[in-house]
C-alpha cells in the first residue's frame, strides 16, 4: 500500500478502521499521513492484524464520523 495523507485515507476507506505504519503526526498526535498496512470496517480485525504484522511504529485511525454519544478513550 502507498503512503497516503489522512484525507486520502478518508476518501478511499470511508468509515473504516485503518492501520497506519510510520505515521506522521501533528504536535497533538493527530495523524497527518502514513503507509496504510490494512483497513477494515471491523475494528477487531485491525487489532488482530496489528498483532500479526507487529509494526514498530503505528497508529490506528477511524475514517468515519464518531457518533456524539460515543466516548473515545486515548
Amino acid at each position: 500500500m502507498n503512503f497516503l495523507t489522512i484525507s486520502e485515507m478518508q476518501t478511499r476507506f470511508a468509515s473504516e478502521w485503518v492501520l497506519i505504519e510510520d505515521p506522521e503526526t501533528t504536535e497533538t498526535l493527530e495523524v497527518k499521513s502514513g503507509k496504510v498496512l490494512w483497513h477494515s470496517k471491523d475494528r477487531d480485525e485491525i487489532y488482530r492484524k496489528a498483532r500479526e504484522l507487529k509494526p514498530k511504529h503505528s497508529a490506528i485511525a477511524y475514517t468515519g464520523r464518531v457518533p456524539e454519544e460515543m466516548v473515545v478513550v486515548l
